[in-house]
Formats: structure tokens, C-alpha cells, sequence
């Protein structure tokens, strides 16, 4: 393993292959939290679920104790865009809708992704945002694995590919100071990476390298505030916000998204790294 000067972590081939198993924990606990979201459940049990998952597998929550942090999950109903914090009070209702996002760790490395769930029946315009949080999100991917290919990309091409992909959805607001970042050895590394931005600036993508890519999108305003229990982060207009998350290795011959079961396969076609040993079909 070698460190740059810009602290971005380089893994071996056989490093990220062993995120993978950490990535399909939270693959598996984020499938289980999805289809216990319902009208009448609320928050902190959903939290005690993901735990008792998560540590089922062999694994460690990520979030626990990070930084204080007090639980396994964060769970961000509504105008809640990401980093609020599960409580047995908080019960979800038929029309909202909730963005989850777990970690875990398995020998020291770590999986991260996130995805947002309707309760019940929500309005269509929010459910149209969640679709296009997620192509953005696959969209950066791809971006992410030709410019690795290439020789030449650049970290703002996924950033350039994400913001594209929501311009021309329409009229959402992209939530500015919150992004993807790399991850391994930690949950949070460098680089930062923002869902907006030109492209052919910041590092290069190379093997190696491992990212955590994640749009946050709104119905309205992308502007922010922080709520007095210093982490829950919500739109300043109140509008709903969508939240969704994968994380991605970078081999020599293309990418493996290590949060998701097919490794990305179906999204991605051949841009999938033959390390991953999943299918082409």
C-alpha cells in the first residue's frame, strides 16, 4: 500500500477484493432495512436491525461511536438529507420517505452505500427524484470506470457525469458541501468528491483506488442547515431530499462496485472489472 502526499490511500488488487466483503454485509443489512420500512416503524427500530444484521455477518457497524456518533444507521426522513440519527420516537408515515445509509467493517475494511425508500405510497415527483438520484449515481460510476480506462481521467469526471445527469432530469437541487470520499482502512478519506464541477481536475483515477460516490438531491433549494444535535443535516426550505450511495474499487482493467450484489454487472456491462468473478450475462 502507498500514501500520497494528498493522503489518498492506494490499495493492492488483493486489498480491495477484501472491501468486497465488507461491502456485501452492507449490501445484505441495506436489502433487510428496505423491506422493514412501513408505515408504523419507526426509526430506532430500524437501527436495531441493521446492527443485529451487521454483526450477524462477523462485521462492526461503521458509524457506531464514530466520532460520537451513536448509532449503526443514519436514517434521514424527509427534508432530512443526510446524518440523522435513528430514535424509537421517530415513526415513519405513509408519504415519507427515507434515506438510509449504513457502513460496516470486516478485517479492518469498510463498506459504504446508501439508498432512500418510499413509505407507503409517496407523490410521484418524489419518487421520479429517487430514480434520478440513482442514474446519477451509476452515471458518475461509468464515468468513473471509462475515464480509468482512458489513462487520463480525472476525479471531477464522475463529479461532471453526476451533475449532468441531474441537469438534464430536471430542476433539483444538488446539495453543496456533502459528497462521496474514499474509503478502505477508514470510512472517510481523501479525496472529497463533489456531485457537481467540471470535469479533468482533482487526482487521477487509478488502480487502486477505492471511492464512495453519493448524490444527494432536493425538490427544492440545495441550501442547508444543521440541527442542534450536530450531525442531522436538513434542506434550510424544508423540501424533500433524496440521498444514495455505492462503494467502488478501481482495478487495472475497470471497477467493481463492492456495495452491490452483482458488483455492478447490470449497470455496468464489461466496464466491471474480471476480478470480480460475476457474470457478463
Amino acid at each position: 500500500m502507498r500514501t500520497t502526499t494528498l493522503d489518498i490511500e492506494y490499495k493492492t488488487p488483493e486489498q480491495l477484493t477484501r472491501m468486497r466483503d465488507a461491502g456485501l454485509v452492507v449490501a445484505a443489512t441495506l436489502a433487510r432495512l428496505a423491506e422493514a420500512v412501513a408505515p408504523g416503524v419507526s426509526t430506532g427500530e430500524l437501527d436495531a436491525l441493521a446492527e443485529e444484521t451487521i454483526r450477524a455477518a462477523g462485521a462492526v457497524p461503521s458509524f457506531k461511536g464514530y466520532h460520537g456518533y451513536p448509532a449503526s444507521i443514519c436514517s434521514s426522513v424527509n427534508e432530512q438529507i443526510v446524518h440523522a440519527i435513528p430514535a424509537p420516537q421517530q415513526i415513519l408515515r405513509d408519504g415519507d420517505v427515507i434515506s438510509l445509509d449504513c457502513g460496516a467493517i470486516v478485517d479492518g475494511w469498510h463498506g459504504d452505500a446508501a439508498i432512500t425508500v418510499g413509505v407507503g405510497q409517496i407523490d410521484p415527483k418524489i419518487e421520479r427524484m429517487i430514480e434520478v438520484a440513482q442514474e446519477a449515481m451509476w452515471a458518475g460510476i461509468a464515468a468513473g470506470a471509462r475515464s480509468l480506462r482512458s489513462g487520463r481521467g480525472r476525479l471531477t469526471d464522475i463529479s461532471y457525469a453526476i451533475e449532468s445527469t441531474i441537469r438534464q432530469a430536471g430542476r433539483y437541487g444538488i446539495v453543496r458541501g456533502y459528497g462521496g470520499h474514499g474509503i478502505g482502512t477508514a470510512m472517510h478519506q481523501d479525496p472529497h468528491v463533489l456531485n457537481y464541477g467540471r470535469p479533468g481536475k482533482g487526482p487521477r483515477l487509478v488502480p487502486g483506488l477505492a471511492l464512495a460516490i453519493e448524490p444527494m438531491l432536493t425538490l427544492g433549494s440545495p441550501d442547508t442547515a444543521e440541527l442542534a444535535d450536530g450531525w442531522t443535516v436538513i434542506t434550510r426550505d424544508r423540501s424533500v431530499a433524496v440521498h444514495v450511495e455505492h462503494t467502488i474499487a478501481f482495478f487495472a482493467d475497470g471497477v467493481w462496485v463492492t456495495t452491490a450484489e452483482d458488483g455492478g454487472r447490470e449497470r455496468l456491462g464489461d466496464l466491471v472489472t474480471s476480478v470480480a468473478g460475476v457474470p457478463s450475462s
